[in-house]
């Protein structure tokens, strides 16, 4: 297996690649900086929103699930589904990205 890329490596990534794109990405919580886990809230605003999970496949390769369904859902509700994971998880990140227009794509396997 592949030693895998620390979380806060891979936001700053992530927000370095939004921004050559000139979408904003936030940082919304700041988990454990080597090994938390990611959650990305892709805010469409009127088009709703969509939160993705990543966890790592057989081969050892990041992959994203669309945690709230695969339709965008209202951002209340994606804020609930990040609140709960929040109250489970203290070392979880999440990522805010807001893109209205829809551009932004992840780069990795979505599940």
């Amino acid at each position: 297996m592949e030693p895998r890329l620390k979380s806060r490596l891979w936001i700053a990534a992530e927000i370095r690649r939004c921004a050559v794109q000139d979408i904003t990405a936030v940082v919304a919580r700041r988990g454990d900086p080597d090994a938390g886990a990611i959650l990305l809230k892709v805010n469409r605003f009127a088009a709703g929103c969509v939160v993705h999970g990543g966890s790592y496949g057989r081969d050892g390769q990041r992959e994203w699930i669309a945690a709230t369904g695969a339709e965008p859902v209202p951002e209340a509700d994606a804020d609930a589904y990040v609140e709960r994971r929040r109250d489970s998880d203290p070392d979880l990140w999440v990522l805010e990205i807001e893109d209205p227009q829809g551009r932004y794509t992840l780069g990795e396997t979505v599940a």
